[in-house]
Formats: C-alpha cells, sequence, structure tokens
C-alpha cells in the first residue's frame, strides 16, 4: 500500500530534466531546482539525456543546446515525441535568432542564454502560454544582428570559410576578420 502511494506521490512531483556539459552549472541548478519543488535528473550528455527521457519522460526539461556529443535539440525533439506536454527551455552561450526558431519549432517553450539563475529558468518552465515577455531592455544592435547571420550561415555551411563567403556575397578574407572578432554587443 505505501509502495503505491509512494509512486503516486512520484508522479505528482514535478519531474525535472537538466542536460549540460558544464558539471558545476549542473549541479548548481539542479540544487536550486530542488529547492523549488522539483525532482531533478541531470545529465551531461545528449546521450544520456536521449536515454533519459526514453526510460522516464520528465515534464520538464533545461537542455544546453550545444555539448560535446551533439545538439540539445535532439533531446528537445525526443522529449516531444515521448511526451507532448512536457514543457523544455534551451539553454546557450551561443544564443542567435535562427536556432531560436527552431528550438520553438521543435518544442521548447523558451530559450534563455548563459549565465541564466533558477529563477530565469522557473519563470520560464512555469510561465503561461498567453504571457508575453517583456521587451528586452537592451535590444541588439544592428552589428550583432549583422554577426548573428554570419555564423548561422557559416555554420550552415559546415564552418567552411569559403563557402560561407561565397553564400554571403562577401570577400573571404573579410569574411575571416569577421569570424575572428568577438561578438559586437
Amino acid at each position: 500500500m505505501t509502495e503505491v502511494m509512494a509512486a503516486g506521490a512520484a508522479e505528482a512531483a514535478k519531474t525535472l530534466l537538466i542536460v549540460d556539459d558544464d558539471k558545476p552549472f549542473l549541479q548548481r541548478i539542479a540544487r536550486a531546482m530542488e529547492s523549488r519543488g522539483f525532482l531533478v535528473e541531470t545529465a551531461d550528455s545528449i546521450a544520456e539525456g536521449m536515454a533519459k527521457v526514453d526510460a522516464r519522460p520528465p515534464q520538464y526539461a533545461v537542455v544546453d543546446m550545444r555539448l560535446g556529443d551533439g545538439n540539445g535539440l535532439d533531446v528537445i525533439e525526443l522529449l516531444r515525441t515521448r511526451r507532448p506536454d512536457a514543457r523544455a527551455v534551451i539553454l546557450t552561450g551561443y544564443g542567435n535568432i535562427a536556432t531560436a526558431v527552431t528550438a520553438v519549432k521543435l518544442g521548447a517553450i523558451d530559450y534563455l542564454s548563459k549565465p541564466s539563475d533558477a529563477d530565469d529558468i522557473l519563470r520560464a518552465l512555469t510561465q503561461e502560454p498567453t504571457d508575453r515577455a517583456a521587451p528586452p531592455e537592451n535590444p541588439m544592435s544592428a552589428d550583432r544582428v549583422r554577426w548573428e547571420h554570419i555564423q548561422r550561415v557559416y555554420e550552415l555551411c559546415e564552418r567552411n570559410v569559403s563557402e560561407t563567403a561565397r553564400r554571403l556575397n562577401m570577400h573571404r578574407r573579410t569574411l575571416q576578420r569577421i569570424l575572428a572578432k568577438r561578438a559586437p554587443r
């Protein structure tokens, strides 16, 4: 009888899977989300995250975009097929508009740039679909938007500078100089 009650309590708990290869960040967010009432599982690779989604699809997921063994969008896509009502958030240190759009199309409900804290993640996971985000206090500059577009095309061209330059109708050396610089603010 108590096993049945324990199983029911576990199902009632808010299950959360966090997939990130930055171990200190992973542990910090896991502890913070546990203190906010989530039953947390962690994974530090795409393969491990997908195995956990296969075994027991969580209600919520926080997934890093780029990990050593692949793309976090694969975990989001699998989660969407295994549990359509799941709410997932993508975290990334490489924010760009195109990947944010792709993440949302695959089922993510939000896209946060690192570093994000537990309050940002909780807000993203629990917001109502009708809630609208406030306009950004510091919107991207035109230079940043241009840089993001160049980075996206570069990634689509599999990091081939010559092909990227051709597609952007830009001189190869000019593109190399842009790629060598830091992202504008």
